[in-house]
């Protein structure tokens, strides 16, 4: 009963404060702070309220903007919370950095008041907004979300997450899917196994795996390369990569040489090379394992020269020594090391006694180069420690004596007969786990968590090449590149659905 009197007997005075924001500078900011206080004791005008609080919060005044923004979220009661939520998020497209803090702030207390809410408004503006809202409102996931407290971040909230971004991934541009993949691999209930097993078949979705790989499409080419990077550090002895290796030994390996780049000086083959063996180790059963064999095998060979003929003066008949490519001979062969111990008859039937006899002479002419080459660059390195091995000429000999000791041990094991799939290798530019005391030194498993990338804008580093001494067997011992793996370029529109962009007046 006092209610209802204490709202007849302000109801017109609560109105006056309403109509202040059609006033001067002074009447503005007491109704900035008066609207919200009283809001809840009239529910009548819960409408005019809010649309009076917005006004404010596109007032020309600065410090006026900033007061009615941070008293926004004293607006989210009840149903009213999720359009607080979408004003709040379209709002994010300011330029000023203090009022930008103030929104975010505002955001993430509404989110501790209803977390399913608030979300509702941000993903209603990222399927809906303008493209600088949907922009933030999408980082704002990426980075706010791991603040959250852990009672607010329950089960059914992550479940709501995935539904809606899944929603989102229907159209979406590189750079985003790669936020969308760190905002997913950050929830708790994805980093079981089930949990990545999901993520990896919502990336082999993106990519795209049922469709024909078209090399000639810098798009298509960046898609898959962006996608398999994604997927990559989710695999495990219990998460197969197997329909992500089948497509590569099918469509990729065939079409190597003639994938075309999409980002300029970047070596697209030995970049797919790497993602394939990064890959090998969590291959589960394949359907087409012996044809797929084949196709990685062949494609090894063809770095893996037979020994040059000499003429009858025991001189090469010809006048170059072939070259020795390292870099894709160390992908390829792990690759062929780790998918050939579930097919040993590969190479030790009898019908592929040929093979094997082939293969073994490779082998050896290849081993000879490489024996030049590790002891060039041991000579090299003898005695430099410290900050001596951090200059860019000794990092990449490092990394050049990785490859060739890699590659060394592999061959070693090929070697033998019948030919061994035992030994482990840590492949060169994965860092070196460190076993346990009275353990042996297991093959490296991939977390859930992703590892750290490169910020899209970021430039690749440039790729530096190691030039070894002229002479027999010498070749580019290069492609010992020492990039980072950078995310996806370029804004949306390109490749992947690019959106067009949507005239938008205020939605609220």
């Amino acid at each position: 009963m006092a209610k209802c009197i204490f709202i007849l007997q302000y109801k017109d005075a609560y109105q006056g404060i309403l109509d202040g924001v059609k006033s001067g500078a002074k009447e503005k900011r007491l109704a900035a702070q008066f609207i919200p206080k009283f809001f809840k004791h009239f529910p009548e005008l819960a409408d005019s309220a809010i649309n009076a609080q917005l006004d404010l919060c596109e007032d020309e005044d600065l410090s006026i903007r900033r007061q009615a923004i941070k008293e926004l979220p004293q607006f989210a009661t009840g149903e009213n919370l999720p359009r607080v939520a979408d004003i709040l998020t379209q709002l994010l497209q300011t330029d000023d950095s203090a009022e930008f803090n103030l929104v975010n702030n505002a955001l993430i207390c509404i989110f501790k008041i209803d977390a399913k809410g608030t979300l509702g408004g941000l993903f209603t503006q990222i399927i809906q907004g303008e493209d600088i809202v949907r922009e933030r409102a999408i980082k704002f996931l990426s980075t706010k979300l791991k603040v959250v407290p852990e009672e607010v971040m329950t089960k059914e909230v992550e479940e709501y997450i995935f539904v809606e971004s899944k929603k989102v991934l229907d159209d979406v541009t590189g750079e985003e899917f790669v936020l969308f993949m760190k905002i997913l691999s950050s929830l708790k209930n994805l980093q079981t196994v089930s949990g990545r097993q999901q993520l990896v078949e919502l990336v082999a979705e993106q990519a795209d795996l049922e469709q024909v790989f078209n090399p000639a499409d810098p798009d298509s080419v960046d898609r898959l390369l962006q996608c398999t990077r994604q997927a990559v550090p989710l695999f495990s002895k219990n998460v197969h990569s197997t329909r992500f290796v089948t497509y590569f030994c099918e469509q990729v390996l065939p079409n190597l040489s003639s994938l075309t780049s999409p980002v300029e000086g970047l070596d697209i083959q030995l970049e797919v090379l790497k993602l394939l063996g990064e890959m090998t180790p969590f291959c589960g059963d394949m359907e087409k394992l012996e044809s797929n064999l084949k196709q990685l095998f062949e494609k090894l060979l063809e770095y893996m020269p037979l020994p040059p003929e000499e003429a009858e003066n025991g001189e090469n008949a010809g006048n170059e020594e072939p070259k020795l490519q390292f870099s894709y001979v160390e992908c390829l062969l792990f690759g062929f090391h780790q998918l050939g111990k579930k097919l040993p008859d590969f190479l030790t039937a009898k019908l592929n006694a040929d093979r094997l006899k082939d293969f073994k002479i490779r082998l050896q002419y290849f081993a000879r180069g490489l024996q030049v080459y590790i002891r060039q660059l041991r000579l090299a390195l003898q005695g430099k420690t410290g900050e001596a091995l951090k200059t860019e000429e000794n990092k990449i000999k490092v990394v050049a004596l990785k490859i060739t000791n890699n590659i060394n041990v592999l061959i070693k094991d090929l070697f033998h007969n019948p030919p061994s799939y035992k030994s482990t290798v840590t492949l060169s530019w994965k860092p070196v786990q460190k076993a346990e005391v009275g353990q042996k030194r297991m093959a490296e498993e991939n977390t859930s968590s992703p590892p750290k990338k490169q910020s899209p804008a970021q430039k690749r580093d440039t790729r530096q090449i190691y030039n070894p001494p002229s002479g027999k067997y010498s070749s580019n011992l290069g492609n010992f590149s020492y990039e980072q793996r950078g995310g996806f370029r370029g804004g949306r529109g390109r490749g992947w659905g690019g959106r067009g962009n949507r005239s938008r007046g205020r939605l609220y």
